[in-house]
């Protein structure tokens, strides 16, 4: 293998079959600070932005922030920013590599160069991709004011560690530096997330407010509640985690040693809310549908993809499956996923016009991608966090139009058994949730009792009136998950349990 990294210098002994920038990289300015730079947005918004320099868009350049760890920094900062994107289908796979990062930060190394690149007046969009967790949410969806690290950026503007630290910071700094805000683009996985981090982010700014109110101004949450727009966006692209063995055949293909390149399928779909005060770049050429309300298009995402791929995992892991083309390959828990979108599909807005047939029947095609090699592990993190919105919400959906959820809850209470299983049928650390210390300190209790006391930690249907109804389906899903494993489970929705 070579010695020679991947970098501007390279980029020219690149072989012909491998797609590269063939802009110039050194005209190209910084217009987008991503916050949390890692492989979801080097395989998806830092993709569609390359496409936007190659057409000429120059003023458009990413400055990536990672916001805990420095192994994205260290792995690319060498390379100039570039890597190779390794597009992946059952019948091939396509190498390109991406020039649209031309920088990158460690915020806990340097907060100040984090908040410089934030106030640049040349910056007019600062995207997200933090994980649902990062949000810093309380159980009952507003901001967990009694965070350590909230507690911190209250206490120390200047030297932020959260998201809402370092953005409200700097809007404070162009604000009084009479610099136009920069329009907030939340690309996570949360129910109307670019509202959700307007609200949010108002209230972390009024108690910042109210600690300024006798020394200063005291206005900033009113400037960011009425004066920055926050549009909401959906995305989706399965982007597997890289692995050693990958990294070396990349090299081989490159010629040149890449630190971590990207997996990623053929399907890409960015749905944006058109609400740009600074501009943008032009996405729409290159594929992003940019709309007045996402929502619908989100909570298909959210439902259909999220939910059944949360289903997978869990059910895939308990069945002894490691990837998500095995998993979905077993004719029982396929059979099960497609009970599952019957239960969503009448929980999503009938009068917009979505093609849900069209859309799951891709999804098949995608999760039988057996070139992808998704991991269930992966997939199965942050279950309390993902599970309120993916599958709680159409349950309550669904009760509320008078119809059962058996098989939603019954993603609920496989993600319970995978956790319990951690230790014994599955690696101590398979996977990690915010909650696991809580998780382990309930130890062993009777299935309505474990499910009862998981609710209430994870704030799954908080004060709903049908709470009890779930926390019931679960329960009973749960006994059968414990007594005869998944086949147990999916026998009593009429499923059977046969591998192939």
């Amino acid at each position: 293998m070579t010695n020679r990294r991947l970098s501007n210098s390279t980029l020219k002994a690149l072989p012909a079959s491998v797609a590269a920038p063939r802009y110039d990289r050194g005209g190209v300015a910084p217009g987008i600070v991503h916050l949390g730079v890692g492989a979801f947005h080097r395989a998806h918004q830092a993709a569609y932005v390359d496409d936007c320099l190659a057409a000429g868009e120059a003023d458009w350049g990413i400055v990536g922030v990672s916001l805990r760890s420095p192994d994205t920094r260290d792995a690319l900062a060498p390379q100039d920013g570039l890597y190779a994107l390794a597009i992946r289908s059952s019948i091939g796979e396509e190498l390109r590599v991406i020039g649209s990062i031309l920088s990158l930060l460690v915020a806990p190394e340097d907060p100040a160069a984090v908040l410089a690149a934030l106030t640049d007046q040349r910056t007019r969009i600062v995207t997200l991709t933090i994980t649902e967790k990062a949000y810093l949410r309380a159980a009952g969806g507003g901001l967990d004011s009694t965070h350590p690290d909230i507690a911190h950026d209250l206490a120390n503007p200047q030297m932020p560690r959260t998201a809402h630290g370092f953005l409200t910071e700097a809007l404070s700094r162009r604000r009084a530096a009479g610099i136009q805000p920069f329009t907030v683009l939340c690309c996570d996985n949360l129910p109307a997330n670019g509202a959700t981090l307007h609200r949010l982010l108002v209230e972390f700014a009024a108690l910042r407010d109210s600690r300024l109110a006798t020394s200063g101004d005291a206005r900033l949450a009113a400037h960011i509640a009425d004066g920055v727009a926050f549009p909401s966006s959906m995305v989706d692209r399965i982007v597997p985690a890289t692995t050693d063995a990958e990294r070396a055949r990349i090299a081989v293909e490159l010629g040149v040693e890449d630190a971590w390149p990207v997996m990623t399928e053929p399907f890409c779909q960015w749905v944006v809310e058109n609400d740009f005060p600074a501009g943008r770049p032009a996405w729409e050429k290159f594929g992003v549908t940019m709309v007045g309300d996402v929502g619908p298009f989100e909570d298909m995402k959210l439902r259909l993809l999220n939910g059944s791929h949360s289903a997978i995992a869990y059910l895939g892991l308990l069945s002894g499956y490691d990837t998500v083309d095995r998993a979905f390959a077993n004719p029982a828990i396929r059979q099960f996923v497609d009970g599952l979108w019957a239960e969503a599909i009448p929980t999503l807005p009938q009068d917009a016009g979505l093609d849900t047939a069209g859309y799951t029947a891709q999804l098949a095609e995608r999760y039988s991608n057996t070139a992808l090699a998704h991991r269930t592990a992966q997939i199965a993190n942050d279950g309390s966090q993902k599970l309120p919105q993916r599958i709680v919400a159409s349950a309550l959906d669904r009760l509320g139009a008078g119809d059962p959820p058996a098989h939603l809850m019954l993603v609920v209470a496989a993600w319970i058994a995978a956790c319990e299983a951690r230790g014994k049928t599955l690696p101590e650390a398979h996977f990690a949730d915010p909650i696991d210390a809580r998780l382990t300190a309930l130890g062993s209790r009777p299935a309505d009792e474990t499910v009862t006391a998981i609710f209430d930690l994870a704030g799954f249907a908080k004060d709903h009136a049908h709470r009890m109804t779930l926390i019931d389906l679960t329960a009973a899903h749960l006994e059968r998950l414990r007594r005869g494993g998944t086949a147990a489970a999916l026998a009593a929705l009429g499923i059977g349990s046969e591998k192939p």
